[in-house]
């Protein structure tokens, strides 16, 4: 860090600039601003000094301070925009995932259900990945809310079915794929 105590006098007197302002209330504006933009007194009228002259030049490529402040706080904007519409596509897929998920169940709900049962392919997927899993895991992985009650017997028919099929085996550690 830079500390102008470390530099030789000569040098330091170099390099300073002393400014009269034209009241004591005045230096307590330059104060205020200074603190509100977090810098020091001195950070701060270099900014703006070389802010001005920057802007006399016409250098192009230079942006004041306060537009990139107004292109910040148009981003914020745009973000917070964009972040709200992203909750409501989320909140709407996570509804239709629901839907599907009991679309999906129903078959395994019905004991009266004749024909071919598609199975759950996230369920087989994380059976197979050779790990016992417990019931409580396997309902968070397929973001089945175990409040659902028909859900969850839809997934626990499955399990029960592949079991009977010798796919899977239920031990103490939960549920484990055997077959591959």
């Amino acid at each position: 860090m830079f500390s102008p105590f470390s530099m030789p006098k000569s040098e330091l007197h170099s390099r300073t600039v002393y400014v009269y302002l034209t009241s004591a209330k005045e230096m307590q504006d330059w104060k205020v601003r200074a603190e509100k933009s977090h810098a020091t007194l001195s950070k701060f009228v270099h900014e703006h000094v070389t802010n001005s002259l920057r802007q006399e030049a016409g250098e192009e490529s230079y942006e004041p301070r306060a537009k990139m402040i107004e292109a910040l706080r148009k981003k914020d904007e745009e973000i917070q925009k964009l972040t709200r519409e992203n909750e409501i596509v989320r909140l709407a897929l996570d509804r239709v995932e629901g839907e599907l998920r009991r679309y999906r169940a129903a078959p395994f709900l019905d004991e009266g259900f004749q024909g071919v049962r598609k199975y759950d392919r996230k369920l087989i997927e994380v059976l197979k990945k050779g790990k016992a899993i417990d019931s409580d895991h396997l309902l968070r992985l397929l973001r089945v809310n175990p409040k659902e009650s028909d859900l969850v017997k839809a997934v626990g028919n499955q399990l029960e079915n592949l079991e009977a099929y010798g796919l899977v085996r239920k031990s103490h550690h939960g549920w484990r794929w055997v077959s591959e």
